[in-house]
């Protein structure tokens, strides 16, 4: 079986709120042949658990690379890659992402009215522009 796993399947195996699901959740994630983990959950993912579950940067860094990292994972690693090197110097995992796959596509640079997003973005050699 190849299955795409959703944000909430994600999140009750990484914080255990609910025993019975996130036992669910684990058999599925263990039990596939192949696992589909889109950029689109693992940017939810990091809003959910630090939005709503107020876990640290570091504590959901781990995690994500725990789901990348198995066997039956798959993923966009470079996209991966590059968010979690944002989430690691304290950036936003969504926008380095945004950022990496807009680049893919053929932008120059990423733009935003958020400051701390160009910043570290541009802290990490990425061409962005703050909108005034």
């Amino acid at each position: 079986m190849r299955l795409t796993a959703d944000t909430n399947v994600l999140v009750r195996a990484a914080v255990d709120d609910d025993p019975e699901q996130a036992a669910l959740a684990r058999a599925q994630l263990q039990g596939a042949d192949s696992v589909a983990l889109t950029t689109r959950t693992l940017c939810e993912l990091v809003w959910v658990l630090s939005q709503g579950y107020k876990i640290k940067s570091a504590d959901i860094a781990a995690q994500i690379r725990l789901f990348v990292c198995a066997a039956n994972a798959a993923t966009d690693a470079q996209a991966v890659t590059v968010g979690l090197a944002a989430l690691d110097a304290g950036g936003d995992f969504a926008d380095a992402v945004i950022a990496f796959e807009g680049r893919r596509l053929g932008a120059d640079e990423f733009v935003s009215f958020d400051r701390r997003a160009v910043a570290l973005l541009k802290k990490q050699g990425v061409a962005a522009r703050l909108l005034t």
